[in-house]
């Protein structure tokens, strides 16, 4: 993989922060975009913009071609059919979803709904409200000493049993197709928040057999405020819709209405048409560089920051690097983690610092917060030395 060449494509890359170059470490939380995905939705506004499915103009046309090709590419990338991808604006949208048209009607009082500790808010808080709301019982799943998953047995039975495939915290890349066999042996779901690993390894829905998989095009070089539901397609067409309104319907008469197809029977008015071209384009950039290279990129480049940084800061989660996805959260001894972020972006080291949006697992973990270096597919081991380098003069600072 030639991570000089690929960095040519990503503009803001050469953007300059305190007179230096930046070294963009903070992928978890958004991944820059290629030239490509750049240019694809300049040209949507410039050359043919108009709303999908409803118009037999030539505009509408090729809008709508662009738009259901985009949901072609992501079936495909995921090894889904493009009636169970429904296009939403984000991973947490694609979980309240199902929360609402899935939980709200499957689970009752009594009935217990499994997640764990490591999750995201957007796969906690969710299904925190539909076991309030149903009476149902939350079940959390703890984790082990190396940020490991642990418990996932008592997960059986649960209706449904919904967990991160990576985590956004720890790195740790949870056994998917584990939990949704668990899940299904006891007779539930699973439901597998996929937003940390979709865009960093190639991922297979129907070898993982999980019920619903959600992921988000912000982190996978596409734009923001697209996102995916997958979802399977004897499920989806139980389901009632979620939102109501223009586009989800096929028929309205005073007295009722039909809903549309899968998977238009979820997409509710005007959807975010550039975001999926631009998701789409992204795709085809991740494709053309290939999901095993990513991969193999990011477990060379933890292996070098993992080496490089155990002895100056705790790294939490494992320390083998082909357990977890391309991120290190960590602590230096006595600094905050908003102090550690100051510092290296008068470097132009750009790192997250917070409890990125996992409360519950800091709480477990004994953190205020944490610092987080998160890698992608254009970054380098310069760049990791930066990092080591900006951390070697936090402590000095705070000496």
């Amino acid at each position: 993989m030639d991570v000089e060449k690929i960095r040519k494509d990503f503009p803001i890359l050469e953007r300059m922060v305190n007179g230096k170059k930046i070294a963009y470490l903070d992928n978890g939380a958004t991944s820059q975009k290629p030239r490509e995905v750049i240019d694809a939705i300049v040209r949507y506004y410039s050359e043919y913009n108009a709303n999908v499915h409803r118009g037999v103009h030539k505009l509408s046309e090729e809008s709508t071609v662009a738009y259901e090709d985009a949901r072609r590419k992501i079936a495909e990338f995921i090894n889904a059919s493009e009636e169970e991808i429904i296009f939403v604006k984000n991973a947490s949208e694609a979980l309240n979803l199902v929360m609402y048209s899935y939980g709200m009607a499957n689970v009752n009082a009594g009935d217990r709904v499994s997640i764990s500790i490591m999750e995201h808010h957007s796969n906690f808080v969710p299904w925190q409200v539909l076991a309030r709301r149903k009476r149902a019982k939350l079940e959390i799943l703890d984790v082990g000493k190396e940020g490991e998953l642990v418990g996932l047995e008592k997960a059986s039975g649960s209706k449904i049993v919904s967990i991160s495939h990576a985590s956004n915290v720890l790195g740790t890349i949870n056994d998917a197709e584990k939990i949704c066999r668990v899940a299904h042996e006891g007779g539930g779901v699973a439901v597998i928040d996929a937003s940390q690993s979709v865009p960093h390894m190639p991922i297979d829905v129907k070898k993982m057999d999980c019920d619903f998989l959600a992921f988000t095009g912000h982190k996978m070089l596409g734009p923001t405020g697209i996102g995916v539901l997958y979802g399977k397609k004897e499920l989806l067409e139980k389901m009632e819709p979620f939102l109501y309104g223009g586009d989800m319907i096929i028929e309205v008469k005073k007295e009722s209405s039909k809903w549309n197809a899968l998977p238009y029977k979820f997409e509710a008015g005007t959807p975010n048409i550039e975001g999926a071209i631009g998701l789409g384009v992204a795709v085809d950039y991740l494709n053309k560089v290939g999901m095993e290279e990513i991969r193999k990129h990011e477990i060379e480049l933890l292996s070098y920051a993992i080496g490089k940084l155990k002895d100056e800061v705790t790294i939490y989660g494992p320390l083998d690097a082909r357990k977890r996805t391309g991120l290190i959260t960590f602590n230096v001894a006595g600094v905050h983690a908003h102090d550690v972020a100051t510092i290296l972006d008068e470097d132009g080291v750009e790192i997250r610092s917070g409890h990125h949006c996992a409360q519950p697992l800091h709480d477990r973990l004994g953190l205020e917060s944490s610092a987080r270096a998160s890698f992608y597919l254009y970054n380098t081991k310069g760049e990791v030395d930066r990092l080591v380098d900006g951390i070697k003069k936090v402590k000095r600072v705070f000496a």
